[in-house]
């Protein structure tokens, strides 16, 4: 009987293994490691309706559509797989706050310069559609500093959004919004960037950290379904 040489030769190889008289005829698949399967996951997506396409940068993806699983059956919005992948940790926070129902649905964050333009068509879109929304316009009083804005509008609303413009990117570094006081408000995964006639890339000049959270993208997505899918994100039950 032909005798194995892996105490003095070793089997680290395909080859080796090939080359011993006793393994050479088994070891036809032995390449090293054999392949495994992924492990299982809980998907974010709905188990009827899923097609990927490429991944962009920032806030959204080029091609493809997904179907998130807190979307209702027979709703038309239509979303990438990256819109999905961003906003699933946001939805699993409207959840867990299903019990506080005093809550708003939606806190409006927004530059100044935008409270009659951009932020109050988005405001009143949502509100046309049954969402409860937080506007500085009408909660917030003149004056406050836009970090404060933001803790009080979150602490009292589901989700905050913060309407990127070029007025926002202009206001955040006179606001003093550290990345350390951010990156405390990013970290409750309540805080969607609704990105508004500039880029991510713009907004990474400003804040990395809060453009390394993917949002949505007016650049994709026409105000009125953004509107759509913030509703569809904050509607429990």
């Amino acid at each position: 009987m032909s005798r194995c040489t892996a105490p003095t030769r070793g089997h680290r190889t395909a080859s080796a293994a090939a080359d011993c008289p006793a393994c050479g005829g088994r070891s036809r698949g032995y390449g090293g490691y054999r392949s495994h399967s992924s492990p299982s996951y809980s998907s974010p997506y709905s188990s009827s309706e899923s097609s990927w396409g490429g991944r962009s940068s920032g806030g959204g993806s080029t091609g493809g559509s997904a179907k998130p699983r807190w979307s209702r059956s027979g709703s038309s919005v239509a979303y990438t797989p990256t819109e999905v992948l961003a906003l699933t940790p946001i939805r699993n926070s409207v959840e867990s706050l299903a019990k506080q129902p005093d809550l708003r649905d939606v806190f409006l964050c927004h530059a100044w310069d935008d409270r009659q333009g951009a932020a109050k068509e988005l405001h009143d879109l949502l509100e046309s559609i049954g969402v409860r929304v937080w506007f500085s316009e009408k909660d917030v009083g003149l004056g406050v500093p836009l970090l404060r804005a933001i803790d009080k509008g979150l602490a009292n609303s589901k989700v905050g959004i913060v309407l990127v413009t070029p007025a926002l990117l202009r206001r955040l570094p006179t606001e003093g919004i550290a990345d350390k006081e951010l990156s405390a408000l990013l970290a409750g995964e309540r805080l969607v960037p609704i990105v508004h006639n500039t880029t991510y890339e713009a907004l990474r000049e400003e804040s990395p950290l809060l453009a390394s959270r993917s949002g949505l993208s007016t650049a994709e997505n026409t105000m009125a379904q953004v509107a759509a899918k913030i509703a569809e994100l904050v509607s429990v039950g």
